[in-house]
């Protein structure tokens, strides 16, 4: 083949791989919310 042939043939192959390549899926994130700190409740004889 052609010096300017094999280049272009091999140019073209890498964009058609690329092309037909699976788009990446997005990250899915997960937020988990904790529970709210309470402090327990104390009791004592003036509660």
């Amino acid at each position: 083949m052609s010096k300017f042939l094999m280049p272009l043939l091999v140019l073209g192959l890498v964009a058609g791989v690329s092309a037909c390549a699976p788009a990446p899926e997005p990250e899915e994130i997960i937020i988990i919310d904790p529970d709210p700190i309470v402090p327990e409740q104390t009791y004592n004889k003036y509660n």
